[in-house]
């Protein structure tokens, strides 16, 4: 990933906490082996070096996944509720690593 791959990360993660209405206190860019992005109760999103590279429908549905978690901790009925409403083929995006 080159550095402007970490640029259009941060910038897709402003425009879907604006979406969101979340705020995260820390995003990272960071080299991830087994998940494409984490989000800590803290407020630390980190993503995924290598996510640049993918889809954009992919990185999107990664970020707005995570960005979520901020409201959200857990997988339950509400959190895919929201999801569905923002990324509704997200199911078919769900792709772990």
């Amino acid at each position: 990933m080159q550095e402007g791959g970490a640029i259009d990360l941060k910038m897709r993660v402003i425009r879907w906490s604006v979406k969101l209405k979340v705020n995260p206190r820390i995003v990272r860019i960071y080299p991830m082996r087994r998940k494409w992005g984490s989000c800590s109760s803290a407020g630390v999103v980190t993503l995924a070096m290598d996510l640049a590279d993918r889809e954009p429908e992919f990185r999107d549905f990664v970020i707005a996944h995570e960005l979520l978690h901020l409201r959200y901790p857990h997988h339950n009925q509400l959190f895919k509720a929201v999801i569905t409403a923002h990324i509704p083929n997200w199911r078919k995006l769900d792709l772990s690593r």
